[in-house]
């Protein structure tokens, strides 16, 4: 079974400029639990998860730090600190969006798709077909096909 089978076209999608607000709606009310990021042409951006909207309401994790001779030296941590704060303050999809997306194409095996999101811990694949979005694949989809085996 490949990725075409099993994938939800008519993906709803967001613009760059979309605020975090809108985006929060986009997301409940259409009971997904994240959302492309498109230009006027199709072509995938980045992606917003639930996770990401839950940085607007928390602090940043302050990344771990060791004192040495008077000195703070970071040595885990600043990386995702600095994306915590970032998304923290966002308040529009292009400055809250994850941009290195990670995509499958429709002809990709649904094995694949699965290895791919538990690999990079992702609950959400858009299919991409000559650099624009034609799908998505969640996990539930995914699932579902262990029903019908």
């Amino acid at each position: 079974m490949k990725v075409m089978d099993i994938m939800q076209t008519g993906v709803v999608t967001i613009e760059p400029s979309t605020e975090i607000k809108e985006i929060a709606k986009t997301l409940y009310e259409n009971k997904i639990s994240g959302v492309p990021v498109v230009n006027s042409s199709d072509q995938i951006l980045g992606i917003i998860s639930e996770g990401d909207l839950l940085h607007k309401e928390t602090s940043p994790r302050v990344p771990d730090v060791v004192g040495v001779l008077g000195s703070l030296i970071y040595y885990r941590g600043v990386k995702q600190y600095n994306s915590d704060f970032k998304k923290l303050i966002a308040l529009q999809a292009s400055e809250i969006m994850t941009e290195d997306v990670i995509t499958i194409h429709k002809d990709a095996k649904i094995e694949d798709a699965a290895s791919l999101m538990i690999n990079n811990n992702v609950k959400l694949l858009p299919v991409v077909e000559n650099g624009k979005i034609i799908g998505v694949v969640s996990r539930m989809d995914i699932i579902k096909t262990l029903m019908e085996d």
